[in-house]
């Protein structure tokens, strides 16, 4: 006899389980701080380099993913069961100090972007006393 779970996890494969909803993976990000700069190493697998979009706000960074469409039936085959992900994906994090925008690069190859996000001149921590 199977229990809830068992069969909720086997529903789960084909997208039949309406009490759990699916939700977007997670983009999962590396962040590796020097003196001058971030370098931030995501996982976004299955994306084309034209549909990743990425936005700066001082020191904040989102990165935005849209992946493959449905498939659709191609000679009258309908596709009986997916775990790939398609659709929208999207990750927002904070930095420790603001961004140079104007210097910051990207690039995307076998499923990981690397971004060089350089720290904005200037910019500095300020110790603050109690009292």
């Amino acid at each position: 006899m199977l229990r809830y779970y068992d069969m909720n996890d086997y529903l789960r494969g084909f997208r039949l389980n309406p009490l759990s909803p699916e939700t977007a993976p997670e983009i999962k990000i590396d962040v590796e701080d020097s003196d001058r700069e971030y370098i931030v190493t995501a996982e976004i697998p299955g994306v084309q380099k034209n549909n990743i979009h990425v936005s700066i706000e001082g020191n904040r960074v989102s990165i935005s993913a849209q992946g493959n469409q449905a498939m659709e039936g191609k000679d009258s085959r309908a596709l009986l069961h997916g775990e790939r992900y398609r659709g929208l994906r999207n990750r927002t994090f904070s930095l420790a100090a603001d961004v140079d925008e104007t210097r910051a690069s990207a690039r995307y190859e076998d499923g990981v972007l690397a971004l060089t996000l350089p720290k904005r001149s200037g910019a500095q921590s300020k110790q603050l006393s109690i009292q």
